[in-house]
């Protein structure tokens, strides 16, 4: 169990920001009235949008984007509910009635899109010169508009609609609650999936692989049932896709997220091309500073022996984060402090919680909300740079209001990323003992080894998944056969593996809600390692740089955000310096030896 010392007392999210309760007045006058505003606004504009005038096009964007944050907030508050404690029955049925009320609602507004793309370019084009107001939602529009060439029918578009909740979103759930409800026996206790990852990460050998084979022959118990889910999804997904166009699964997130698909190409191939320089060899060294020829996969999250496991308090860990975020930018630091001052951040681990750690936006009229599952270890408090990241830019971009405030994924992780490299900077500059420093660089270097080669490895995992889930459906074991081959190439040959190991993939949840996320945090380190070293090298006005960036939302596209920094996601270059930053750190720590 965690250390209750270092646990008690966390603070818990006030969700009341949003709804005093799940059955409240306030909840049932928002599904009404988003409802309401839904059905008429379908009927003024539905069959009309191609000959507004610009203004009025405009009007109708602010109508639809008011019903759309009254949704999001509706859906916000019952997924953080949701995730506070996904065994509760109650909170599970007001999770999915929500969704179901919004997807109600959203069959309503669905036309707006589909009529919106299939206005002609020119036409679009003399609306934007006569309004600007109109002219104001242009990047939303660009976005939209990319989906153009996979647009269905407004039938089929309003079936799968209406579809998604029995169907993908309910696969989704059964992933959440068989996920929660898994329990692990170890030395006499029943521990949650959190807590018994966190015993993967102990200093003593024998409690690492006691935990790591706890989790993996409970996944292996429950493997049909996660099978079954990533079949379905994954044939869901083909369908979908061969219905609007796509040549590649990857290709649809590439598209959302407003990259290329030859500028994630490169990046993947990048980085695989330095898993010998990257992740073979950082192990080959912890395996000599270990005192070993071969690693079990349960060493892999192993201590470095010089580190002296200190557990931090969360008062200490908010003031490592706060003061790192306030020796770059005091105005940043200014925004990451409302979290601490309000009820904001639900830190604690607890039966039940959602395990890991996410940033939720919820919408600009109230404010983020941040997850943690903080344990008083060195990496929880990259953790909390981590998410406290995310919130701050959550929080700058939302003055930009609902529809202008998301940033693609493959932006969303620069602020969270930079984040963590500012606080490590400043705890690596605190330690001058050259033993703890050099525990300091090798927690950060596997930092980014899970950051860049583990996401980019999960993210050919999916590929293969997706690509043979085409021939037919997969067995748990031909899963396991390609989560096993993915993990040899990309950790390395020092590494010994058995069978418990073959489950592993059954516990991320990307793989289940957000198919080829996971390239974007990969993506996401690399621009900050530039961006890092730009600031380094010319340090004068980069942070007001820095935080138009953030505060731009999604009005802007990696390219025109990365242009005042001279950076260009397109050359190939781009990424070889990123990848450089963590081959330095790998080069500083041989050294050491």
């Amino acid at each position: 169990m965690p250390d209750t010392a270092m646990t008690a007392d966390l603070p818990v999210w006030d969700l009341t920001d949003l709804y005093p309760a799940q059955d409240s007045a306030e909840v049932k006058q928002d599904v009404d009235t988003a409802l309401s505003r839904a059905r008429d606004f379908e009927t003024r504009y539905s069959g009309k949008i191609a000959d507004l005038s610009g203004a009025d096009l405009a009007q109708a964007i602010r109508d639809y984007e008011v019903i759309d944050e009254i949704l999001t907030k509706l859906l916000s508050y019952a997924s953080l509910l949701h995730a506070g404690d996904v065994t509760d029955a109650k909170i599970g049925q007001f999770y999915q009635t929500m969704r179901e009320k919004a997807t109600e609602a959203n069959g309503h507004t669905l036309f707006f899109s589909l009529e919106l793309n299939r206005i002609e370019e020119a036409d679009l084009r003399a609306k934007l010169a006569d309004s600007a107001d109109l002219a104001r939602y242009r990047p939303w529009l660009d976005a939209l508009r990319l989906f153009r060439p996979h647009q269905l029918s407004d039938d089929i578009e309003k079936l799968l609609l209406d579809k998604s909740v029995a169907g993908a979103g309910a696969w989704m759930r059964l992933f959440d609650e068989t996920s929660a409800k898994l329990r692990f026996a170890f030395r006499g206790e029943e521990l949650t999936q959190t807590e018994i990852l966190h015993k993967m990460q102990d200093r003593d050998a024998t409690v690492r692989k006691e935990a790591s084979t706890a989790l993996g022959t409970v996944l292996g118990e429950n493997i049909s049932t996660f099978a079954l889910i990533t079949n379905t999804l994954a044939k869901d997904k083909e369908v979908e896709d061969k219905w609007r166009g796509f040549d590649r699964p990857i290709s649809s997130r590439n598209l959302s997220n407003q990259v290329e698909d030859e500028v994630v190409d490169a990046l993947i191939k990048a980085v695989q091309d330095m898993y010998p320089r990257l992740s073979h060899r950082y192990y080959k060294i912890k395996a000599r500073w270990m005192g070993q020829e071969k690693l079990d996969y349960w060493d892999r999250l192993a201590p470095p022996p010089a580190d002296d496991d200190r557990t931090f308090s969360w008062d200490e860990a908010k003031k490592i984060v706060f003061d790192a975020y306030s020796d770059f930018s005091p105005d940043m630091a200014a925004v990451g402090q409302r979290f601490f001052d309000n009820d904001w951040i639900d830190v604690g681990p607890r039966p039940g919680k959602s395990g890991g750690a996410f940033a939720h936006p919820t919408v600009p009229s109230a404010h983020p909300y941040l997850l943690l599952n903080f344990q008083g270890k060195a990496r929880d408090i990259m953790t909390l740079a981590h998410e406290l990241g995310h919130g701050v830019h959550q929080v700058l971009a939302g003055k930009q209001g609902q529809l202008l405030a998301d940033t693609p994924l493959t932006l969303a992780e620069t602020a969270s990323v930079f984040g963590e490299m500012l606080t490590f900077k400043s705890m690596l500059a605190a330690t001058q003992d050259p033993t703890a420093r050099r525990a300091v660089l090798a927690s950060k270097i596997e930092d980014m080894i899970n950051t860049v080669v583990r996401q980019i490895a999960f993210c050919d995992f999916e590929r293969r998944v997706h690509d043979a889930r085409r021939d037919g459906e997969l067995t748990p074991d031909a899963i396991g056969d390609i989560w096993m081959a993915v993990s040899e190439e990309s950790l390395g040959d020092v590494f010994r593996f058995d069978d418990p190991y073959r489950n592993y993939w059954a516990y991320i949840p990307h793989f289940i809600h957000s198919p080829f996320y996971v390239y974007a945090y990969a993506f996401g380190d690399c621009l900050v390692n530039a961006l890092y070293a730009k600031y380094e090298a010319e340090p004068d006005g980069f942070q007001t740089k820095y935080m138009e960036m953030l505060a731009a939302g999604g009005t802007l596209r990696h390219g025109e955000l990365l242009a005042p920094f001279g950076l260009n996601a397109a050359d190939p270059d781009f990424w070889k310096l990123g990848l450089g930053v963590l081959e330095g750190f790998i080069d500083e720590l041989d050294a050491t030896f």
